[in-house]
């Protein structure tokens, strides 16, 4: 699919961020250098009363904001959201459909923003990082996020992109990107098949997924992993880490059986995330793996935007020869299904089933002459929806009163490749259908909402223009005053200079005035001589 303009990558990570971009004239990727000259940039937001600041410069705990990566999709009451608080040096508050919102001092007010506002000013950063670097505007975007994102926070990442101003072609997992950067760096067109480890452990997210490679065809296997693992995570404790550090390995154990496979099987294990340089989390991963060398060749701060930046550009039709038979199959974290007769979980997409994925079940009624039923969609391996998490529900109404198990209905699950669920529902004797995102019943923004906060957005790049240019304008008055000033200092030595002449003189004056004086005395003393006096 072409589309206007380069299409770039970005890792929008917990900790730090990253964007890079596919360039042809090159035929390979370049990541790409913030005006720091760093290749990885803070995710951080700083507010002061005069504007924003993005990345390096807001990295003064004052007023800075942080983690909206762990807020974002989520809501207030969540417990991980709670934990988080307590660590927080900023403040977050209950918003609209309980909503985290964090606070802030902005323009000499307190001002309240969502995680998809300050995760688009992030992106607003990485979009103006890759049109400084290339000379051009940037538009179409891929964005990376951890395998285990559930739909709504999946939903909220494509909303920041929007309120960024950026068209999101595709979101991927973010193991998934790291493995088409292995494989690109690796397989080189042999045509031999291998079987890798992603192990990515960053500063928010910890992702393993074991994937196929073979040419450009890369096939996820299985995955796992925490949402709420990082390098953060060890930071913040106050004790011994290894329990954190075997829960790391009780995700590769788990991939590993999700697989059906043996860890001989492996052929390379990839480290990817800063937190990967942890020499503990190296040699556990060497011991687990029975002492094998484990892959380091790809930056592990990059990997991810570096595979997010070849997807955009095979989405965009940039790529050469080397991308364009570039196929990505992903896969469901999480089995995903219905609710039926005592709270049973009737799973429609198991869990790593490779996506794009359409699946449909027939159901009926429960009672007696129903004229409506209530469809409500779950994610999780429990077998009852007790122990799975509620993703969305709706009813389907107009049904012809019947006895229970009469009616028809058919119930289609369809999976995007974005990871993206919708739901239809369908009676099969009336034709009633019924049809959601399910975001829109889980508090994510609506439509009115995202195109708020895209006024917002641009009002505060709008105002930090005109402050900017405020400044600069005193910037030039003040230079305007240095240079009267320097003429006046030049006066003013022309005046000192003229006063040191005057006074030159009045020395001189002086001088003549005591060769007087003492001729005088010279003139008394021979007088008194003369008269015999003494």
């Amino acid at each position: 699919m072409g589309c206007d303009g380069p299409a770039i990558g970005v890792d929008l990570g917990t900790t730090y961020s990253c964007v890079a971009v596919w360039r042809p004239s090159h035929n390979r990727v370049e990541v790409v250098p913030n005006d720091q000259g760093n290749l990885t940039t803070p995710s951080c937001v700083a507010f002061t009363d005069a504007w924003r600041l993005v990345g390096d410069a807001a990295r003064n705990p004052v007023n800075t904001v942080f983690d909206a990566k762990r807020l974002i999709g989520r809501r207030f009451n969540d417990p991980s959201v709670q934990g988080d608080i307590k660590l927080w040096p900023f403040k977050v508050i209950p918003g609209p459909a309980d909503r985290p919102m964090m606070v802030v001092q902005y323009g000499g007010e307190e001002r309240h923003f969502t995680a998809e506002e300050i995760s688009s000013m992030i992106l607003v950063k990485m979009k103006e990082t890759a049109e400084a670097y290339l000379g051009t505007s940037v538009k179409n975007v891929v964005i990376t996020v951890p395998v285990y994102f559930n739909d709504s926070q999946r939903q909220a990442t494509i909303d920041a992109g929007a309120i960024a101003g950026l068209n999101v072609m595709r979101i991927i997992n973010e193991p998934s990107a790291a493995a088409i950067a292995y494989g690109l760096d690796k397989m080189s067109g042999s045509g031999e098949a291998k079987t890798v480890l992603i192990f990515d452990l960053g500063g928010g997210t910890m992702d393993v997924s074991i994937v196929s490679v073979q040419n450009d065809v890369f096939t996820v296997k299985a995955t796992s992993g925490d949402t709420h693992l990082g390098g953060q995570d060890l930071n913040n404790r106050m004790e011994l880490n290894m329990d954190l550090f075997h829960k790391c390995i009780e995700h590769v154990e788990k991939c590993l059986g999700d697989a059906k496979m043996d860890k001989s099987g492996i052929h390379d294990v990839v480290l990817v995330g800063g937190s990967t340089r942890i020499p503990k989390v190296q040699q556990l991963l060497q011991d687990f793996f029975d002492g094998k060398t484990l892959c380091k060749s790809i930056n592990p701060d990059e990997a991810v935007a570096y595979g997010a930046a070849v997807q955009a550009a095979v989405l965009s039709g940039e790529c050469d020869r080397k991308g364009q038979d570039f196929l990505l199959l992903d896969v469901t974290p999480l089995s995903l299904g219905v609710e039926i007769y005592d709270s049973f979980m009737s799973v429609l997409v198991p869990r790593n089933t490779t996506i794009p994925v359409k699946r449909e079940g027939r159901y009926t009624t429960e009672f007696d002459n129903q004229k409506s039923v209530r469809i409500k969609v779950y994610e999780g391996e429990g077998a009852w929806t007790k122990d799975n998490r509620l993703l969305g529900e709706f009813m389907l109404e107009g049904l012809v009163p019947a006895p229970r198990g009469v009616p028809k209905i058919i119930e289609t699950m369809e999976v995007e490749a974005n990871g993206i669920l919708k739901v239809t529902a369908v009676d099969v004797t009336t034709g009633s259908k019924k049809s959601i995102n399910i975001t829109t019943n889980k508090g994510g923004l609506s439509k009115e909402e995202i195109e708020r906060m895209v006024k917002d957005a641009e009002k505060y790049r709008s105002e930090d223009r005109k402050r900017i240019m405020k400044m600069k304008r005193e910037d030039e008055e003040g230079w305007l005053s240095k240079a009267d000033f320097e003429r006046t200092v030049q006066n003013s030595k022309k005046q000192v200079k003229k006063i040191k002449m005057e006074d030159d003189e009045g020395w001189l004056s002086k001088e003549e005035f005591e060769r007087t004086v003492q001729h005088a005395k010279e003139q008394r003393k021979q007088i008194k001589e003369e008269a015999g006096g003494p």
